[in-house]
């Protein structure tokens, strides 16, 4: 069962302004992963369904999670259908993020008040998913879709939108300050916030220490 609303996610997800997104196959580098994000302010954190036993791994870490990191929203993305949905809900996914659009997840999500954001690339498929319930839409892949123009271009008749870009987004004040001054609702960084070198060299304090300046460039975009 989750342990927070969907209503809490959003409003988390909002006042953080950024979620992580990370998947390995290394149970223990999971766990490094998400304490040193949670150490550096991160309170949402999406672990990506990926690979055969994925649920299995996603299933200790919630409850990992829930002792370790008792105030973390911990989700899963990369859900394409209700079934799958449904599994990782029993695991105790706090909220379900998708590459695209699937009503039989809206449905599985909204009857359990789970958070779903699920994957657009026009504005038509954005104002499809709010139909369906989803009260934030992730776009993605974010860049090719348009970057952060395309989210100008959709709050201007829809300022109600609010929107996750996933793909491509830096942990740089150039490339954050475009984005939020777009409008969005947060950003989802993978790669390019937990990369390579930190996983191969175990190197968590960096992490934290990026996750920290990201943070705080986010912090002060919004007060501006």
């Amino acid at each position: 069962m989750a342990r927070f609303s969907r209503i809490e996610v959003a409003l988390k997800m909002k006042e953080t302004g950024m979620v992580p997104v990370f998947y390995h196959a290394d149970l223990e580098t999971c766990k490094q992963v998400i304490k040193a994000c949670y150490e550096g302010g991160v309170r949402v954190f999406e672990f990506t369904n990926r690979g055969d036993f994925a649920h299995e791994t996603f299933s200790t870490l919630a409850k990992f999670v829930a002792k370790e990191t008792p105030e973390m929203m911990f989700g899963v993305g990369s859900v394409v259908d209700g079934p799958t949905a449904a599994l990782y809900i029993q695991s105790g996914a706090d909220f379900i993020v998708a590459p695209i659009i699937n009503e039989e997840t809206a449905k599985v999500c909204n009857r359990r008040k789970i958070l779903w954001s699920p994957g657009c690339g026009s504005l038509t498929e954005i104002s499809k998913a709010e139909e369906l319930g989803a009260e934030v839409v992730k776009i993605f892949p974010a860049t090719q879709v348009g970057g952060p123009d395309f989210v100008k271009a959709v709050k201007g008749p829809c300022p109600w939108s609010s929107i996750m870009p996933t793909g491509g987004v830096e942990p740089t004040e150039e490339n954050l300050s475009a984005w939020f001054k777009a409008g969005v609702h947060c950003v989802g960084m993978g790669s390019q916030l937990i990369t390579k070198y930190i996983i191969k060299n175990n190197d968590y304090k960096t992490l934290t220490k990026e996750v920290i300046k990201a943070m705080a460039i986010i912090k002060q975009l919004q007060e501006g």
